[in-house]
């Protein structure tokens, strides 16, 4: 027999549901906080740093490097985006935007 006792055996069911509803939530929130940031009418954020340095960027790629970010999925999404940039040298913000608008619609699909 085993030591593992359910109390609710579709518990297991709805912590799958709780950490994706956690990782979309993570990616929308990623979204916009870089939605903002595109095109040309595209508004500056002011980073600070520890130290009280302030830097002012539109750029998604300064941004994502300058960001402690602390979720995994979120991370995720940021080291693809960064990585978008390193090889082609563009579409950081689109990258999020897009990665960000699929967890949207994988979320109306799970629901």
């Amino acid at each position: 027999m085993s030591n593992v006792q359910f109390l609710n055996p579709k518990a297991e069911v709805l912590k799958k549901f709780q950490a994706l509803a956690m990782n979309i939530n993570a990616a929308m929130g990623l979204q916009e906080v870089m939605k903002s940031n595109l095109g040309p009418k595209g508004t500056l954020k002011m980073l600070v740093g520890g130290a009280g340095q302030i830097k002012l960027t539109k750029d998604g790629s300064v941004l994502l490097h300058e960001m402690q970010i602390q979720h995994p999925t979120a991370g995720m999404i940021a080291r693809s985006a960064t990585a978008q940039d390193d090889i082609v040298g563009d579409g950081t913000t689109s990258n999020v935007l897009l990665i960000g608008e699929l967890m949207k619609q994988a979320q109306r699909l799970v629901q």
